[in-house]
């Protein structure tokens, strides 16, 4: 618990919302102009943080799992229902799993018993590990390419989004006062984070990392937790509810799919997998 406490220090109202969830996935099924979520499915179904879903391909799914009081990245397998750890850090916890571009691998952040917190890469097979960056304590990494990852960082208590050249080594801070989602726009050289710049309403920017320049695509109100379909239609998460909001032809967010009748479903984190056949939500365990 600790090790949660201090990775979110900066947003302890989420800690306590997130310190019992659980991971589902659903089938996304487009019907008409629409969607819908359906054969879901408890993936996690353990007690503790089970969060931070990313999906390793079409069929597989990573998330930081808690065992044996710390955090482990797991991997399940959609098809056959089997899972099994990749991590086994026994003096610390891992969150934040991505699959590295051009690899088979997974990088994580790690949090140690010591309060230390890196990130790291860990082998796919073997679960051994290699710190990929020092001296900054990363908290929500996108990667943008195999040399390059975007970013929210911990600095002085406070979240900033970087550039990391991970082949040249070379670092960049871009923006101040952001949340903890960083994505990759689909069909573009684009990634997505958000703005809490104005308090009352946040707001889903883009960045090009290349040129650096920054753009406003939608306000999300207090709602921080965003993915893309592949079509590049933004999703966000709102409650019982996910909105959504496509760039080229909407003003506004509208609702995408509710949970109105689901105790359950106070949905926090989200994911899509590359073919937009999968969605992943964390919500808060059922009372």
């Amino acid at each position: 618990m600790k090790k949660i406490l201090l990775l979110l220090l900066y947003i302890p109202a989420t800690f306590i919302a997130q310190s019992n969830t659980e991971v589902f996935v659903f089938d996304l099924l487009k019907e008409g102009n629409g969607y819908q979520l359906i054969q879901k499915k408890n993936i996690s179904n353990n007690p503790g943080y089970d969060n931070q879903p990313f999906f390793y391909d079409n069929d597989k799914i990573i998330f930081a799992s808690t065992r044996n009081g710390q955090t482990d990245i797991l991997l399940y397998n959609l098809k056959d229902n089997t899972k099994r750890f990749i991590s086994n850090s026994p003096k610390g916890g891992e969150y934040s799993p991505q699959k590295i571009p051009n690899s088979k691998n997974i990088s994580a952040v790690r949090l140690d018993n010591n309060d230390l917190q890196r990130f790291y890469s860990y082998n796919i097979k073997t679960g051994k590990d290699k710190e990929l960056i020092k001296d900054f304590k990363i908290a929500y990494p996108a990667w943008y390419n195999k040399d390059t990852l975007i970013a929210v960082t911990i600095v002085n208590d406070a979240l900033e989004l970087f550039i990391f050249n991970l082949k040249n080594k070379i670092n960049s801070a871009v923006a101040k006062n952001v949340g903890r989602s960083v994505h990759k726009i689909p069909n573009s050289n684009l990634v997505s984070f958000i703005s809490k710049e104005t308090t009352d309403n946040w707001l889903v920017k883009s960045l090009n990392p290349k040129t650096k320049e920054i753009k406003t695509i939608t306000p999300v109100g207090k709602s921080e937790d965003i993915t893309w379909l592949p079509n590049g239609t933004l999703l966000i998460a709102n409650g019982k509810e996910i909105l959504k909001f496509n760039p080229k032809k909407d003003s506004l967010p509208k609702l995408f799919f509710s949970f109105i009748d689901e105790n359950s479903m106070n949905i926090s984190r989200i994911a899509v997998n590359s073919d937009g056949t999968k969605i992943a939500l964390v919500a808060e365990e059922s009372p």
